[in-house]
């Protein structure tokens, strides 16, 4: 996959199941549709303090 920015190529990653772009040039990190909203409720899962 080409960066819709700057044209280099673009790696995967997967966090928790969300798979995050990233670009290798402008290193700018792409997201589909709802794993902003994912991403953020892992967040907050996460920064709970424990029962």
């Amino acid at each position: 996959m080409q960066c819709p920015k700057c044209h280099a190529m673009m790696r995967t990653y997967n966090r928790n199941g969300i798979q995050i772009e990233q670009c290798d040039g402008c290193r700018g990190i792409f997201l589909d549709y709802g794993e902003l909203e994912a991403l953020t409720r892992l967040e907050g899962q996460w920064s709970q303090p424990a029962p």
